[in-house]
């Protein structure tokens, strides 16, 4: 038998879209989540691809991280229209522990021509046996998302400050 469910965060952000999307739909978003979460994470290696689907990356936690220290991600989806990624954990990491699926999901909704929301969740699926040796709570949380998002939003809103520094 398998245990899963889904958890999601969301966050309004006072830039366009297709601003957001520039970010998160690229591989400029891996770069500076290994510039910014310094304490999670110690590297972002892309593996193969470019960004787009098919993409893999093997990511290292930072030295005192619980639990495996690395996992592969794949891409699954990129979709500029629907402005849609999904990426899946494919080795070590949560499979590690027991889960089956672990599989990230980020969504920029368009608000207005100058806010959007950016919406992530985690599908999850383990092992009823792992289930009762891994504390699912602490791993299957939207805090990291709450933190990335709200990375995002500041290094975006700065951006827009930089870029109307430099035009005026």
């Amino acid at each position: 038998m398998v245990v899963g469910g889904q958890v999601t965060h969301e966050l309004e952000v006072q830039v366009s879209a297709s601003q957001a999307w520039e970010l998160i739909s690229t591989l400029e978003l891996a770069k500076l989540i290994q510039q910014t979460l310094t304490d999670v994470v110690e590297k972002i290696e892309v593996v193969q691809g470019d960004g787009q689907a098919g993409t893999i990356l093997r990511i290292t936690c930072a030295p005192g991280v619980p639990g495996p220290g690395w996992q592969t991600e794949k891409f699954t989806v990129v979709d500029n229209e629907k402005r849609v990624k999904v990426a899946e954990v494919i080795e070590g990491g949560y499979l590690e522990l027991g889960f089956t699926l672990f599989r990230v999901r980020a969504e920029i909704i368009e608000c207005s021509s100058s806010s959007c929301i950016i919406k992530s969740s985690l599908e999850y699926e383990l092992k009823e046996e792992a289930a009762a040796n891994v504390a699912i709570d602490s791993l299957v949380s939207a805090h990291p998302f709450a933190k990335i998002a709200e990375i995002v939003k500041n290094h975006l809103l700065l951006q827009n400050e930089n870029n109307r520094d430099y035009d005026a």
